[in-house]
């Protein structure tokens, strides 16, 4: 009979190669307030200024997360949003477990009932189908109802001729749809080649964190792949890759500047340039004789 060691039991040392003690200082707690902190300096801002600011600190250049509907907001041209898809919403078809409840917070919280919006729209007079991804609602993650909201947004533009812009920021494959989120990967890939093959434009802005089966698929298969400062891209996470390597990865691994200097992204643009640019895109691949 086969003995069973007490260093089984032994808590394993997660340490990584490289990495130092813990600190065992504990911060004091922040407390709550009615104005945005800014996650770097800690300025204090009124919510009303932070559009007219690009959503960024002015003291210290760091960025404030958007939800979907407020980067809409900020820019498309205002009244030119047309949504698409809107009645659609994810169901727990595997009736997993505290799933239904999930979906239900995430609504309420975000006011969306799914993690993307989709629609057309113009940005600074240029014409295109558009889809965001939201932050907040479970974490970005990608569900058969963001894959299936996406690929119909591709199929709209490749019908009606119309380039594609897109704003990803996702923690990956949405666990509780199992089968059915890693499925999106496929079928997105399957739009965004037919609507590449119609010779339209499709371009596309990473933001933090854009990572997991996103990357995987339609991520990083637009004809312009550009990023937001300091966006975490990849798709394994770095702490996952750590674990698994057990070892301490080179500073700003996975980070957007470091992608651009491995050629996996076109160009880091600052968010307050981004309307400007991806007008000067969008006016560059316009598919008629008026330019």
């Amino acid at each position: 009979m086969r003995l069973i060691s007490k260093e089984m039991f032994k808590k394993p040392n997660n340490r990584l190669e490289g990495e130092l003690e813990p600190s065992k200082h504990v911060h004091a707690a922040v407390q709550e307030s009615v104005a945005y902190t800014c996650p770097e300096c800690k300025t204090a801002l009124e919510k009303e200024t932070l559009p007219e600011l690009d959503y960024m600190c002015p003291r210290c250049g760091a960025l404030f997360i958007m939800a979907a509907r407020e980067r809409l907001e900020w820019l498309v041209d205002e009244g030119t949003f047309h949504e698409l898809d809107a009645a659609l919403e994810p169901l727990d078809r595997l009736q997993f477990p505290e799933y239904a409840a999930k979906l239900k917070k995430a609504q309420r919280d975000s006011g969306e009932p799914e993690g993307v919006l989709t629609g057309t729209a113009t940005i600074d007079g240029e014409p295109c189908a558009l889809f965001i991804m939201n932050s907040t609602f479970i974490m970005g993650s990608m569900g058969a109802v963001v894959g299936e909201k996406i690929t119909r947004l591709f199929e709209y533009a490749t019908a009606n001729g119309l380039s594609v812009i897109g704003y990803t920021v996702s923690g990956g494959a949405r666990i509780q749809e199992g089968m059915f989120s890693l499925m999106q990967m496929a079928k997105t890939s399957g739009a965004v080649l037919r609507h590449g093959e119609a010779g339209l434009f499709y371009g596309v802005v990473l933001t933090h964190p854009t990572t997991g089966g996103v990357v995987a698929s339609f991520a990083m298969e637009g004809d312009v792949i550009l990023a937001e400062p300091k966006a975490l891209i990849g798709f394994a996470g770095p702490r996952v890759i750590e674990q698994t390597m057990r070892q301490k990865l080179p500073e700003g691994f996975q980070r957007a500047e470091f992608l651009l200097d491995k050629g996996f992204i076109d160009r880091i643009v600052p968010r307050k340039d981004q309307k400007r640019e991806l007008a000067q895109l969008l006016a560059m691949h316009r598919r008629d004789s008026t330019r």
